[in-house]
């Protein structure tokens, strides 16, 4: 996993997939969502709603995915993917049964992350 942006509270990383995938973590390892402090609460918020934008307006996908999950790792991130018919698991998750062959042509995940990357400056 790739971190493309951090602060003082929090890191982007990249999620290695066929489709667009990122996930927001926490740098101090909470356990759950209401063990973050409200102010860090509001930056994960404000942070998924850049990304979801930023993956709408670059990818124009069929839907984007939101979700915390913390089973494996119990650490409070975040996991935001762009979504399409043809990916090879829709409509289910991505951790469900794949669907088919993913035949996606995509724009180049380096110029989103770029683009991403001037909204949060």
């Amino acid at each position: 996993m790739n971190a493309i942006w951090q602060n003082k509270n929090l890191e982007i990383l990249v999620e290695i997939s066929s489709i667009p995938w990122l996930k927001i973590f926490t740098l101090h390892p909470y356990r759950e969502m209401s063990e973050v402090p409200k102010e860090v609460r509001s930056e994960i918020f404000d942070l998924l709603d850049t990304i979801e934008k930023e993956m709408i307006a670059y990818y124009n996908p069929k839907k984007i995915n939101i979700a915390s999950f913390g089973n494996y790792v119990p650490h409070v991130h975040w996991h935001i993917m762009a979504r399409f018919e043809l990916d090879s698991h829709f409509p289910e998750p991505m951790w469900g049964v794949q669907q088919r062959e993913g035949r996606l042509e995509l724009p180049e995940f380096d110029g989103f992350v770029e683009l991403l990357l001037e909204q949060l400056k």
